[in-house]
């Protein structure tokens, strides 16, 4: 194998010092555009690859800032995966017609939020490295990952307090989702409680609804915490029951929530009965407000597939806005936010944090959009 270029036959090649090279790469507008383009010619033509570790080491920064997401993917275990794909055979043809719905799902709230990142980052000049706290080694791989970077922005409750708290001491940290603390770090959130308070309300104002349940998230989830709120602000301005829980649990998932549908399914039927804030009558509720898209759409499939009709038998409803959500059918009515400028935002805040290591903690709040469609009966 052939000796890999170094900076050094860079600069050879463009006729230029060492210390010419590096600020082209590193801080281009201070260079003529002649040199620049002397100095690019060069990297193309020896197929020169910079090196992060050694800039890094160099620099004390290695232009990388970091994303790390909990293990609410919707990846199943190694074991549950597909069978590897077999080489050889070009086209499989298969007939795929009836049935239940079966096919797995990303969870596509963190890949829109990862695209702003990257979107900004690149935009900026930085690379982004992404990192999923899963499993046994969760906190060596966070750990692992906060070393690789120059800064870190992790969702709301996926790392744990100590050890973010550890990782602060030597990179800035930014929290994505979920209220702001009385903490140290800068925050990005988004209106949960009131995009639910928003969406519940027309729901009982414009459709005359009195019997709704909320189908919530993980505990430890605070987005899923602070849209329970808004759907109970909704109640009790009303002057409904007001639950102390949601009426069930589901994980996030898609999958997670085809199974709570099921479940449900073998205890209640459609109707219009039961009371306000919780599954507790023979029927299935009114409306189910669910705690995010992937929720609700797990419960169209198993409600679409027992033949009880979306909206005329139950309203549902999510919240985030992913895409899937404009091609079900029908549409789902949930609440929007702003997922691609909250991975934007995360990159902004951590830039804004090398800069300024010593200002306050920021916190940028961004705002919801409720989007009404047929899922809730509006035409």
């Amino acid at each position: 194998m052939a000796k890999a270029p170094t900076v050094y036959d860079v600069a050879q090649r463009a006729g230029v010092s060492i210390a010419t090279v590096s600020r082209v790469l590193r801080r281009p507008d201070d260079v003529r555009e002649r040199t620049r383009t002397v100095v690019h010619e060069a990297i193309r033509e020896l197929g020169y690859v910079p090196s992060g570790a050694a800039r890094g080491l160099a620099a004390r920064s290695t232009g990388v800032l970091g994303l790390c997401f909990p293990d609410v993917d919707g990846i199943d275990e190694i074991a549950d995966l597909p069978d590897p794909v077999r080489v050889g055979e070009s086209v499989e043809v298969v007939r795929d017609v009836g049935g239940p719905v079966t096919a797995r799902w990303s969870n596509l709230y963190l890949g829109e939020v990862m695209r702003g990142a990257e979107l900004e980052a690149w935009r900026t000049g930085h690379a982004v490295m992404i990192g999923v706290a899963r499993g046994l080694r969760r906190a060596e791989a966070v750990n692992e990952l906060a070393g690789r970077v120059d800064g870190l922005a992790v969702l709301a409750k996926s790392v744990p307090d100590d050890l973010l708290a550890h990782i602060a001491r030597r990179v800035p940290v930014v929290v994505m989702a979920g209220p702001p603390q009385d903490d140290a770090y800068d925050h990005i959130s988004v209106d949960n409680r009131a995009g639910t308070r928003a969406l519940v309300d027309h729901l009982i104002a414009d459709h005359g609804i009195r019997d709704l349940a909320f189908v919530g998230g993980p505990f430890d989830s605070p987005d899923a915490h602070e849209r329970f709120q808004g759907f109970r602000d909704a109640l009790a301005a009303a002057g409904l029951p007001v639950p102390d829980e949601p009426a069930a649990r589901s994980d996030f998932t898609r999958d997670g929530a085809r199974t709570l549908a099921r479940r449900m399914l073998e205890t209640h039927v459609t109707g219009r009965g039961g009371g306000a804030g919780g599954v507790t009558g023979g029927a299935l509720p009114r409306a189910l407000v669910c705690s995010n898209d992937q929720t609700a759409l797990g419960f169209l499939d198993v409600l679409t597939e027992a033949g009880v009709d979306v909206p005329g038998d139950v309203v549902l409803t999510g919240f985030d806005g992913i895409d899937a959500t404009q091609a079900s059918i029908p549409r789902l009515t949930t609440v929007s936010q702003p997922m691609v400028e909250l991975g934007r935002a995360a990159v902004e805040l951590l830039r804004s944090r090398l800069a300024d290591p010593g200002s306050p903690a920021a916190t940028v709040n961004l705002p919801v959009r409720v989007l009404l469609r047929e899922s809730c009966g509006c035409h």
